[in-house]
């Protein structure tokens, strides 16, 4: 297999949306990566929430001036909760009476697919430009309903009202931790351990709750300092990746909040970040998260080969000691679905690393990449000065 059409093929992506996760894994897998599953959150409609129903009451009662709607699924499930208490025919008529703002193309569809038409839509399909418009309006007196998604979302209706709104919030849905939280512990545990390369996340709730699972294990800083290191976080927007970056993680995010974009951006930036490409013994090796490149062929690598793969490629050329490779080695030890922390897992022996180096050899698939330095240790067979002289001159 040739990694150049397939430039997440060695990567393992973590997914943690509940909603469309199949789409967003076979749009990863399309592109050579191993997906793992974790959805967070689950989406709870609130059919038969009183509070959304004096919510819908109140834009009936008197005529409506604006009416921001933010997602798409979000205004479907309004207007058909509406219409199980007989009163959807009445709320599109509100609706249309009202300057309506669409937060992007989904629920600009939603709208026009029950006869209405917005008004103006923003270009980042984010709250806070929705915000910047309707504040050069005079809302002193003005009734401005806004559909929430999932959680309140005081960035919007604490300014609006500011302004002098009358703000009616209409909750149609709510987000809730997934009832299985077995594959997303699994998940923090993969992330900390090193086994995963990136995690993609779709919304703030979803990260919250990512965090929460790990904490219940005592992972949340070790959780955090993966994504700030070792792995990936990719978010679909800046609604998504705030939490992260208040937290000091960087987050790789599309220029526009789309699956699609999301995957095209961490294809182009998930590679560039994690992969190192040698020169050994006249190959080009390129290491991936869980696999090699080896002249163009991608091969992968079972995960203790590629830790001691890993810690020979951080000095090229140089002798790594059996007992510093027992140190790399990935325990199998779990606790609650988590690995053990790095300071509690047991070291491997001297026999695990032979073991290591010669599975890391069968998967090469090419003799003399790996040496063997008698009664000292293993190096990759490159020449250390001319590594040394490269990266001094890249350094420069």
């Amino acid at each position: 297999m040739t990694a150049d059409s397939e430039p997440l093929a060695g990567f393992a992506v973590g997914v943690t949306a509940a909603r469309r996760h199949e789409e967003l894994a076979t749009l990863l897998e399309r592109r050579g990566a191993r997906v793992v599953l974790a959805p967070a959150i689950r989406l709870v409609p609130l059919a038969d929430d009183a509070e959304l129903l004096e919510a819908t009451r109140a834009c009936l009662d008197r005529p409506l001036d604006h009416a921001v709607v933010t997602t798409g699924i979000g205004f479907r499930a309004w207007l058909e909760t509406a219409d199980g208490w007989g009163l959807r025919d009445a709320l599109v008529v509100a609706l249309g009476g009202a300057d309506i703002v669409a937060r992007g193309p989904k629920a600009r569809g939603a709208i026009r697919s029950a006869g209405l038409q917005e008004r103006w839509s923003p270009e980042s399909e984010g709250c806070a430009e929705v915000v910047a418009h309707l504040l050069e309006k005079d809302l002193a007196g003005a009734r401005v309903a806004v559909q929430l998604y999932g959680e309140r979302q005081p960035e919007l209706t604490d300014a609006l009202r500011a302004a002098g709104a009358e703000v009616i919030e209409i909750p149609v849905y709510r987000w809730a931790r997934a009832e299985d939280v077995t594959p997303l512990r699994r998940l923090v545990g993969q992330a900390v351990a090193g086994t995963v390369d990136a995690i993609t996340f779709t919304s703030a709730p979803a990260v919250a709750a990512t965090l929460a699972v790990a904490a219940e294990d005592d992972l949340e800083d070790a959780l955090l300092e993966a994504l700030r290191t070792h792995v990936v976080a990719a978010c679909v927007g800046p609604v998504t990746a705030r939490p992260l970056i208040e937290r000091g993680v960087p987050a790789v995010q599309p220029e526009r909040a789309r699956l699609g974009a999301l995957v095209r951006a961490l294809a182009s930036d998930l590679p560039r970040r994690s992969a190192r490409l040698l020169s050994v013994r006249g190959s080009s090796l390129e290491l991936r998260g869980h696999a090699v490149v080896l002249d163009g062929q991608l091969r992968p690598i079972a995960p203790a080969p590629m830790a001691i793969l890993r810690a020979l490629a951080r000095r090229p050329g140089h002798v790594v000691s059996r007992a510093e490779l027992c140190g790399v080695l990935p325990s199998r030890l779990v606790v609650g679905g988590s690995p053990w922390s790095r300071d509690a897992r047991p070291q491997a022996d001297e026999h695990a690393v032979e073991m290591a180096v010669a599975r890391l050899r069968r998967g090469l698939g090419r003799p003399g990449i790996v040496e063997t330095v008698v009664k000292r240790g293993y190096r990759l067979a490159c020449d250390p000065r001319l590594v040394d002289r490269l990266a001094a001159g890249a350094g420069g």
